[in-house]
């Protein structure tokens, strides 16, 4: 008769793992079937399970009702076939709100219903860098703004991107060849590692499942390939619920056809019980994010000038929430995406968030070891950050509803709830008054905000209708206004 498990408490939204010891086959990665199904109060999760290493296979399960949870395991090996146990879901304590979810058509909350602003950066390879330089990372950003980072599965190739990793994903190597057939178990223990260190930190993992910067084959891999890639990974990440799919970044620059993103999409959906978030990025053609598979719009600017100028456009064009993850990088590189001010990035930021959407962070800083952070992470060096901190503050004291464009005036950006909440931002611009009409019976306390010095000036009083106030005539000055 198969044995009974019993494994005690787990959070809400956190991790329950089953480890079971099972034949070792030919190849353990593909020989095998498995998979659990975990019941609670008529919530049903069924959830595929994966080979470990060394004789061990797993299952994942992130229970989402609080409960007594029963499950059942079903397997081609009649070693793991019909185990049975239980476990109690818990309470979840400290940051833990669940994973994210789309709110409002175009914003984000956690789970329990806390809103959730993506503010967030960009470390493509930081988990190919050793443990040092990651644990740099992690500490930069346990003090930085951020929560949410957009990083590869794969290692990266490119410029300032030519140190060899010590892990890959699969068994073999790029001089004997690959087997693409077998998983290297320690490079994804290294990889959940650092998605719990994220996860400790209140950080989202935006992960990025494919990229065409490579010099080991892992963007040319054959489908059957890809598809077997996909079913491991999201079988073994799932569970996380920091976690975010993004299929690709540049998709466009990799060699797969529109049909082959679609599949890929269907084979995530299959293998994700939870439904994370889901997303694709461009290099120079948007995919089409009217897709329903697609839960919110992954962006890289493609006009030099306009970048997040645009954003309510987009809203409006795909009615799903927008994140700018390219609006250009704080830096001095070569390159025109990478070497923009603090100020002009800073600038972008406000552009996006009071034009209802939101924009992710980015910084290329010469660096003689090659150390720059939009790859591998370290410590940060630009004046975006705190600034960016302070627009989150800002935005996380609004009314909780997430901002919308609101088109007050032709010659400034506002956002805000109409009839409530409003933030004009004058960009560039630096007037040093402004006449504003607003409509008549409300009236409202009005802040002038600097948002690269980083104050805020309370004006006395209220003000109703048509007034004017006086400004300091400098860039980068908004004006709040909240309803008495």
């Amino acid at each position: 008769m198969p044995p009974k498990k019993s494994t005690g408490q787990v959070q809400q939204w956190d991790i329950f793992e089953l480890a079971l010891e099972g034949p070792d086959t030919e190849n353990p990665f593909t020989d095998i079937n498995l998979t659990g199904e975990f019941t609670c109060n008529g919530r049903t999760i069924v959830q595929e399970g994966f080979y470990d290493g060394n004789g061990i296979y797993k299952i994942r399960v992130m229970p989402d009702i609080q409960g007594n949870w029963t499950y059942r395991i079903f397997s081609s090996s009649a070693l793991m076939d019909g185990i049975t146990g239980s476990f109690t879901c818990i309470k979840p304590s400290g940051i833990n709100h669940g994973p994210v979810r789309v709110r409002d058509t175009y914003h984000f909350a956690y789970e329990d219903g806390t809103p959730f602003y993506p503010f967030g950066t960009t470390c493509y390879a930081w988990t190919h860098q050793g443990n040092e330089l990651e644990e740099q990372t992690l500490t930069a950003l346990s003090v930085s703004p951020f929560n949410k980072i957009r990083m590869c599965v794969f290692p990266k190739h490119y410029e300032y991107n030519n140190n060899e990793p010590e892990l890959f994903p699969f068994e073999g190597s790029a001089e004997r060849g690959w087997d693409f057939k077998r998983f290297n178990p320690e490079f994804f223990r290294h990889l959940e590692l650092r998605l719990r260190n994220l996860m400790e930190l209140g950080i989202e993992a935006d992960l990025i499942l494919f990229h065409p910067y490579d010099r080991w084959g892992f963007s040319k891999m054959d489908p059957e390939t890809d598809e077997r890639y996909l079913k491991y990974i999201v079988t073994r990440l799932s569970a996380f619920r920091n976690v975010w799919w993004s299929l690709a970044n540049e998709y466009d620059l990799m060699n797969k056809a529109i049909k082959d993103w679609e599949k890929f999409a269907g084979i995530i959906m299959r293998y994700d019980p939870y439904c994370h978030l889901r997303s694709i990025h461009n290099c120079f053609h948007f995919y089409d994010h009217t897709r329903p598979w697609i839960t919110h719009c992954s962006i890289q600017r493609v006009d030099v000038y306009k970048t997040t100028e645009l954003v309510n456009e987009w809203r409006e064009r795909y009615r799903k929430p927008v994140i700018v993850d390219e609006c250009a990088y704080e830096g001095n590189i070569n390159h025109g995406w990478g070497n923009i001010t603090g100020e002009e990035l800073v600038r972008r930021f406000w552009e996006g968030v009071l034009r209802g959407g939101y924009v992710t962070h980015g910084e290329t800083y010469m660096d003689p070891k090659e150390i720059l952070w939009w790859s591998k992470g370290g410590w940060l060096h630009g004046s975006s950050p705190p600034r960016i901190a302070f627009l989150r503050k800002i935005v996380e004291e609004g009314p909780g509803k997430g901002l919308t464009y609101v088109p007050l005036e032709w010659d400034s950006v506002c956002g805000g709830v109409p009839n409530e909440y409003y933030i004009f931002y004058f960009g560039f611009f630096r007037p040093s008054f402004r006449i504003f009409r607003m409509p008549k019976g409300m009236q409202f306390k009005v802040d002038v905000i600097d948002t690269w010095n980083m104050t805020i000036n309370e004006l006395p009083g209220t003000f109703e209708g048509d007034f004017r106030i006086e400004l300091p005539g400098r860039s980068y000055i908004a004006v709040r206004m909240r309803k008495v």
